[in-house]
């Protein structure tokens, strides 16, 4: 049975998703603020998050901020009424494995956190080498770090998962599309720049010169292709 944590200030609103969840087979703890979500969330003992943005005491992205500055291990689904682009795009960025803007059905948001629940039991399961290199990069999947001439990295779970990804398909043009559908789950076309971003953080990470990149390289009109 996975241990879920859902962070939501809404009391109604979490009643009905923890019932679902409950019904679903998940065993659901709650926290109505941000500061007992983080707290609980770096207390361990739970397989997955689903967190608000909009909550008292630490709003959502300061407690992605937080959380990811101290474990990534953790799979994240954020459920908010922010449905921007810019709002989906800062999730990402601090961390979040998924993002579903409510209202939303209690079917989608439980598909979902069966999906990066998968995911993520599929790396602990070991079906994927724990290390890799490449030209003057050494990537410690487990550590969630890369090495780069010397210097020592941090990756949050999405450029882990990214960088998989990439080296499990080098030398094929990959489409934005295809990218967003097999590492993050979502077929939503105008989602493309979160895509864009996290390729913009990891060639920071892996190129000696990120404006001319000798690995990941862009495809015009396509999207990118890794070369190892």
């Amino acid at each position: 049975m996975n241990r879920i944590l859902l962070v939501e200030d809404e009391p109604s609103l979490r009643m009905g998703l923890a019932d679902g969840l409950r019904s679903e087979g998940y065993e659901v703890e709650e926290r109505s603020d941000g500061a007992g979500g983080l707290e609980r969330a770096l207390g361990g003992g739970l397989d997955a998050m689903v967190l608000d943005l909009m909550l008292p005491r630490l709003d959502g992205f300061e407690v992605l901020r937080r959380l990811r500055g101290v474990r990534n291990d953790l799979p994240v689904l954020v459920l908010s009424a922010r449905g921007e682009e810019s709002d989906r795009i800062l999730g990402f960025e601090y961390g979040a494995d998924d993002y579903v803007v409510k209202p939303a059905p209690l079917r989608e948001v439980v598909l979902r956190l069966k999906a990066i629940l998968r995911r993520a039991q599929a790396v602990e399961a070991g079906g994927a080498q724990p290390t890799a290199a490449f030209g003057a990069v050494e990537v410690d999947f487990q550590a969630y770090s890369l090495v780069h001439a010397g210097q020592r990295h941090g990756l949050n779970r999405k450029e882990v998962e990214l960088l998989r990804y990439l080296l499990a398909h080098a030398g094929e043009d990959l489409s934005r599309a295809r990218l967003l559908r097999e590492v993050w789950g979502q077929e939503h076309a105008n989602a493309s720049r979160t895509v864009d971003t996290h390729v913009f953080r990891v060639r920071q990470k892996i190129e000696t010169d990120p404006e001319r990149p000798r690995h990941l390289l862009t495809v015009r009109g396509v999207g990118y292709r890794f070369e190892p």
